[in-house]
This record gives C-alpha cells, sequence and structure tokens, in this order.
C-alpha cells in the first residue's frame, strides 16, 4: 500500500503523520521545532527526521508539508513564516531533493481547513471559517466547499489582522495583532503576568516557581481544576477570540465557525467566552442566523491529516502528470 505522509510544521512542534485514503492516522511522529532565530537547514533537519521516523523502511509514495506560513500560490515558496526562519524559502523543491519523493507544500491552516472539510467539522457546509489556535493564529476561508487561497496564495491570515493600534508587539513585525491577544502565547502571557504579580494560583507551582516555564497545557489543566487565574486568562483570551470572530462573520457569512490547532482542546473553556464575545460584538445579531463556533473534529492533527491529503490527490495518477494538473488549477505554467 503506497505511503502518504502529512507533516505539520509550526511555531513549536512539528508532527508528521502516516494517513490512509479514509483519513485515519496510522502512526505518528514529533519533534520540536528549532525556532525562528536559527538556520532554516536546523527547521528542514527536524522534518527530515520525523519523516524518516514514519517512513522506516517503507517506499513513501508522497508528502504533503503544512507550513505555518504564507505559502505562494504555486505552492513552492515560504514567502514569510512569523514563527519559523523562512524568508522567501524554496522549500517545496528544496526538501523534495533532500527526501527523495514528491512533495506538496501549502499554508497549515489550509491544510486543516481541507481535513475538516474532507473528514471532520466543515463537513458539506458551503462557507465556513477555520481559525487554528496554537503559538498564534492561521485561518482559512471555504467558499463554495473548497479552500480559498487567494491571488497571492495567503488568504486566511487573520492572526495578523491588527485589532490594538499601539498594542503588544507582533513576532510578524507589527504591532496589535489578533494573535497577541487570543494565542497560546498570550493565554501564558496572561497567566505568566499574575504569577509575577503575586496572585495566588496553583500555576507557580505548576511551573516551579518560575514563571519563565510555565506553558500552555499547564494553563489548561489549572483551568480544568478550577484555578481562578488560569479560568480569567481562559476568559481574556475567548472574549478577544469571539470579538475577532465578529469581524470575520461580518465579512463572510458563514454558515460555520471551525476552531482548531492546539488551543481547542480547552473546549469550553475557550469557547464559551467567544461564543458569548462573537453574539455581543457581531453587528445585528438579533437580525441575523449567528454561525455555531465548534470545535476541529481532528483536534491538532488536523494540519498534517489535510497535507496527506493534498499530497495523495495530488500524486495518486503519477508525479509529472499530477503536478501538470496542479499548475494548471493553479493558472501557473511549469518551470523551463
Amino acid at each position: 500500500m503506497a505511503l502518504f505522509i502529512g507533516v505539520d510544521i509550526g511555531g513549536t512542534k512539528v508532527l508528521a503523520t502516516a494517513v490512509s485514503s479514509t483519513g485515519r492516522v496510522s502512526r505518528t511522529a514529533r519533534r520540536t521545532t528549532p525556532g525562528r532565530r536559527v538556520e532554516a537547514r536546523l527547521v528542514e533537519d527536524a522534518l527530515t527526521e520525523a519523516v524518516e521516523e514514519i517512513a522506516g523502511t517503507r517506499r513513501v509514495r508522497a508528502i504533503g508539508i503544512a507550513a505555518a506560513g504564507f505559502v505562494d500560490a504555486q505552492g513552492e515558496r515560504v514567502r514569510f513564516a512569523p514563527h519559523l526562519p523562512w524568508r522567501d524559502e524554496g522549500v517545496r523543491a528544496r526538501l523534495q531533493e533532500r527526501w527523495s519523493a514528491p512533495v506538496v507544500l501549502d499554508n497549515d491552516a489550509n491544510c486543516a481547513a481541507r481535513a475538516e472539510v474532507t473528514y471532520g467539522a466543515i463537513g458539506g457546509a458551503e462557507t465556513a471559517l477555520l481559525v487554528t489556535m496554537g503559538t498564534g493564529i492561521g485561518g482559512a476561508v471555504v467558499l463554495d466547499g473548497e479552500v480559498h487561497r487567494g491571488f497571492n496564495g495567503m488568504a486566511g491570515e487573520f492572526g495578523h489582522m491588527q485589532v490594538v493600534p499601539g498594542g503588544h508587539a507582533c513576532e510578524c513585525g507589527g504591532a496589535g495583532c489578533w494573535e497577541q491577544y487570543s494565542s497560546g502565547n498570550a493565554l501564558v502571557r496572561l497567566a505568566r503576568d499574575a504569577i509575577v504579580a503575586g496572585e495566588p494560583t496553583t500555576l507557580a507551582e505548576a511551573c516551579g516557581e518560575d514563571p519563565g516555564q510555565l506553558t500552555g497545557p499547564m494553563v489548561t489543566d489549572a483551568a480544568a481544576a478550577g484555578d481562578a487565574v488560569a479560568l480569567r486568562a481562559f476568559a481574556t483570551v475567548g472574549d478577544w477570540l469571539g470579538v475577532g470572530l465578529a469581524n470575520l462573520v461580518a465579512a463572510f457569512d458563514p454558515e460555520i465557525v471551525v476552531i482548531g490547532g492546539g488551543l481547542s482542546a480547552a473546549g469550553d473553556l475557550l469557547l464559551d467566552p467567544a461564543r458569548s464575545a462573537l453574539r455581543a460584538s457581531l453587528v445585528g445579531s438579533a437580525h441575523r442566523d449567528v454561525p455555531p463556533v465548534a470545535r476541529a473534529a481532528l483536534g491538532p492533527e488536523a494540519g498534517a491529516i489535510g497535507a496527506a491529503d493534498l499530497a495523495r490527490q495530488t500524486f495518486r495518477i503519477g508525479g509529472t502528470r499530477a503536478r501538470a494538473r496542479l499548475r494548471a488549477a493553479r493558472g501557473t505554467a511549469p518551470r523551463r
């Protein structure tokens, strides 16, 4: 049986998966992302280690990469990645040469949306929004049942909408971006500030009295156990999530909004305040159907599942013809 691998590369982790034609994940491998202040080679080393662990001795038919960054319309280059060192890098071709296997590349949220359309929470909805919450915020737009990539291939970069002029500095180089107020990083910052301020919280013990060691899962566990500081952090992040969603719903009027990424594991701790803030902030909410806000069905593996599915659909009829089909669909000519 042909082996199709999906790899999701984010700001903190690499997740590689072997995925069946029904979207079932049969094997996973994880690595820590080296960060954005390192050579691109080190990130690609981590990707390679994860792929090699999944492949073992089997022949790989094709590999899909879900990258947390701005991927061009041709699916060739990562133009910019706020949380990774790629800056106008020809990632697809370089990894294809390194791995000696066909490779396809897209944005991580686009891949997650593809998976949720095919196997998950979006299903048959014609118009939907996916917001992925991890280190930062990613997003994807589904129009007429298909992921809409935009003219540059960069539609759905919701996390870098400015919501607070002159606000918190963002890793993209801007300030006041939505993800600085509603993301895993924002959640940890809020909880860390409370520890530093000396507020009573179980989080101080959880991080060994070192706020710099605090992590998102620690905050999630503390909130689930009823810690007041952790619950307040989730309420704040959820409120900001709902405010941002109100703007997106006003723009796209979707049937459903799906929240994915690692932070979505918190479930209603995050989604309940987001739903309330969405309804309170959305213009005319009393005179329209407010879309449901649902948790992604495929969890943190959605990006890797979608990347594997993209690889399968692109390369299942043979490498050269499949690449020609992909270029034709994206309106680009083959390289000479």
